[in-house]
């Protein structure tokens, strides 16, 4: 497997901070969770790009991937306007598993703790 060039590095970063500003808005209506950008990796040809997602609140995770999906096109217009890209990516979107880790770990960091004060 290949290692991003620079140029993919560069547009993944735009596009994460460019997707942080615009994702909001997207789901104001649809979900009160918040969405978080982990991560963006963009194809070499830098027409593509996969969106990983942590999802924190009521919404479930999926759900909301499915809203994005189907908002992509205005998504991307709204990029579009945002930020000068020389080619608008299609997205994909994905939930980012080691968010959910990351929670269960410390889940069971606090239980075991409060354990310990109990015992």
């Amino acid at each position: 497997m290949r290692s991003e060039s620079r140029r993919q590095k560069k547009m993944a970063s735009l596009l994460r901070e460019a997707l942080s500003a615009v994702l909001p808005g997207e789901l104001r209506s649809f979900s009160a969770s918040l969405v978080s950008v982990t991560r963006v990796e963009v194809l070499a040809d830098l027409r593509s790009a996969r969106v990983l997602l942590s999802v924190f609140g009521p919404a479930d995770p999926e759900e909301v991937r499915g809203h994005l999906e189907r908002r992509t096109g205005a998504i991307r217009h709204r990029l579009a306007a945002a930020a000068e890209f020389k080619y608008n990516p299609q997205l994909f979107f994905a939930i980012d598993a080691s968010a959910k880790s990351v929670e269960r770990i410390s889940r069971i960091l606090a239980e075991g703790a409060h354990d310990d004060k109990a015992g």
